[in-house]
């Protein structure tokens, strides 16, 4: 089975990257190898990876989730042979761990054994479940036998939610591909090699950091690794709706826009949409290949908000394959420095998260952790939420699109990488369009970014602008922007960056108070906001160990970080047309770069909640301004 996306996502991967090479890297001559979801070309001829199908817990499957026996293989030994050549590119194909071998008898020599190995909980990270993995950087080989079925006439798809960072994943002794990238899902076409009853699936995840991989090798948050999100088997009909976008045109709360896509046996098929709630009813034709724009008049929508959250159901058919989806509508856009959401101008009342339970060790294992994270942010009177500084889960924007909470959506273009290397553009580039084909029909997300604090150069320019351009190709319904840097002179605060150009709002970071000047001093600096754009903050704060209280002039304090904020908001008040902010963080987050041994621990300690639950000091504060912001907002007339 062929994706209908495979080849096209192919070739967008590939002009991107030979735009960049064109720009920066002249000396590069050869096309970039790369495919879909970052696998390289040359893996491709033996490789099952398709582009993840769209709502794929909307379909028929089975949970491999559970426990997954697991090796811990630092060497390798699992994957390379004695000479440093992969087992899987042999004559033969064999000799990694992936065979699963048991001996044949006593006499027969085995190194490894799944069967009396120790188990891991899938989904979830490594580091938080067995002691000696907690700093672990490097390979950990993951087996789970499942029982199928597989009947005729019908397609099978492995997906995974996410495994960190580099994935090569085996069914029954054979490689079905690779994948990069920590935090994107990937799927692989398994119609074939399915077993009836038994089958085992063998991961080999890697989350090994490399300067030109996407993060790069310096990071702030832990290095969590495994396969951290959902596994399923899922089973597909012959003819199937692969791919949908059902969601309001740009600027155009009378309309809805789209396209449908068909796969599989008999891709020219007639597709109904139906929206039963709001009375609509349509049917278009796809082609050949499958495609079919969707457009359609709409008259009495009741519009997504933060304070109406509502979804509707939409059913899609055809091909003999059904698609139900809870599908919110909404506009957003900007007009010089306002941002408006349904035609009405709104202050986007933030806060940022990293994905990750502070209470219990470790990625979230479930709908309860990330719904518990999203509550703490509603309690604070939040209307909006940065996820950083990576996708997370599909479940998370779920939730937000269900609690009502507007997202900034990011890609781990973080801090300092490999500007000028094809790759590694190529890298960022399919994480950014798995990113945005995922979450595309989801109401919540408002903001797509590309990146946060990359200090400027012509390389990074010409890598941010062509991602920038790549957000704006793929989804004009959203606003498009970045986590840009300041540059100060004496008490001046300049946002200057010739990618702001590019960009929907002026989004910055900044730390006064914090990593430069203090509480007594850093009332005296103005900012100097370059563009008829909406400022949004996207990073300000303090660290604060929860509990440990002393005067508003001492570090680590909780009155040193509520005193932070109460001057962050004198001072922000000053800019014309700030209209939002994410202050960082949400809550007190491993780092393996914050090595205090009282204040910190390994934890970075900016978060309004601690690790422990308790609520400090700024939280409330911010709480109260959000009150306040909200009322200035309230009762404007629709623009």
């Amino acid at each position: 089975m062929t994706h209908p996306f495979a080849r096209l996502t192919a070739v967008l991967h590939l002009s991107a990257s030979a735009l960049l090479a064109g720009a920066v890297v002249a000396t590069h001559a050869a096309p970039t190898d790369v495919q879909l979801a970052g696998q390289p070309a040359k893996a491709m001829q033996a490789s099952s990876l398709m582009a993840p199908t769209q709502n794929i817990y909307g379909r028929n499957h089975v949970s491999l989730d559970g426990r997954w026996s697991y090796i811990i293989d630092p060497y390798e030994n699992g994957y390379y042979d004695y000479r440093h050549t992969p087992f899987d590119q042999s004559e033969s194909g064999k000799g990694g761990f992936y065979d699963d071998r048991k001996p044949k008898d006593r006499t027969e020599w085995v190194e490894y054994d799944f069967d009396r190995a120790p188990t891991l909980t899938v989904p979830g990270d490594w580091n938080s479940q067995a002691e000696k993995l907690q700093l672990y950087e490097g390979t950990v080989w993951l087996r789970q036998a499942f029982q199928a079925d597989p009947k005729p006439g019908k397609h099978y798809a492995l997906y995974f939610g996410a495994v960190n960072y580099e994935a090569h994943v085996y069914l029954n002794g054979k490689k079905l591909g690779m994948h990069k990238g920590g935090f994107t899902p990937f799927q692989f076409d398994v119609t074939d090699k399915l077993a009836k009853g038994r089958n085992v699936v063998v991961v080999k995840a890697d989350n090994t950091r490399h300067q030109d991989e996407i993060p790069t090798v310096n990071t702030d948050w832990w290095n969590y690794g495994g396969i951290t999100r959902d596994v399923l088997l899922a089973e597909l009909p012959a003819t199937y709706i692969a791919d949908y976008k059902v969601q309001l045109a740009k600027g155009d709360a009378h309309r809805i826009e789209g396209f449908i896509q068909m796969a599989g046996d008999a891709k020219a098929q007639q597709v109904t949409v139906a929206i039963p709630e709001a009375g609509i009813r349509t049917t278009v034709r796809t082609d050949a290949n499958g495609r079919a724009a969707l457009n359609v008049p709409v008259d009495k929508l009741v519009y997504w908000s933060p304070e109406q959250p509502k979804l509707y159901t939409v059913e899609l058919s055809g091909g003999g394959d059904k698609v139900v989806d809870r599908i919110g509508f909404r506009t957003i856009e900007t007009r010089g420095r306002d941002i408006l959401l349904n035609g009405k101008s709104v202050f986007l009342r933030g806060i940022s998260l990293h994905e990750e339970n502070p209470l219990i060790p470790g990625r979230p294992r479930g709908p309860g952790d990330m719904r518990m994270l999203l509550q703490w942010a509603k309690e604070m009177n939040c209307n909006y939420v940065r996820l950083a500084h990576y996708p997370h889960s599909e479940e998370m924007i779920r939730l937000a699109d269900e609690m009502g909470l507007m997202v900034w959506a990011e890609v781990p273009v973080y801090w300092t990488i490999s500007w000028t290397n094809p790759d590694t553009y190529a890298n960022a580039h399919a994480q950014l369009t798995d990113l945005v084909t995922r979450d595309k029909n989801r109401a919540s997300v408002v903001v797509w970014s590309v990146g946060n604090e990359t200090p400027v150069s012509a390389p990074r320019n010409a890598f941010m602008g062509n991602l920038a351009k790549t957000a704006h190709a793929l989804d004009d319904t959203r606003l498009v922007t970045a986590a840009l840097e300041i540059h100060r002179k004496g008490s001046d605060i300049t946002v200057e960056d010739p990618l702001a150009d590019l960009l929907d709002l002026a989004s910055f970071n900044e730390y006064a108070g914090w990593y430069w000047a203090s509480n007594a001093e850093m009332l005296n600096y103005r900012f100097d906001v370059r563009y008829d754009k909406p400022v949004v903050i996207s990073e300000f704060g303090a660290e604060a160990l929860a509990g440990y209280h002393a005067d508003a002039d001492t570090r680590w304090s909780e009155e040193y970080q509520d005193t932070l904020y109460r001057n962050q908001f004198r001072m922000l008040s000053a800019i014309p047309g700030l209209r939002g902010m994410t202050p960082w963080v949400l809550v007190d987050f491993r780092s393996p770069r914050r090595q205090h041994p009282y204040f910190q621990d390994f934890w970075n300690r900016k978060g309004l909640i601690s690790n422990g639950g308790q609520k400090k000091r700024a939280f409330w504060t911010l709480k109260q301004y959000y009150d306040d912001v909200q009322r200035r907002y309230e009762g404007q007339p629709a623009r």
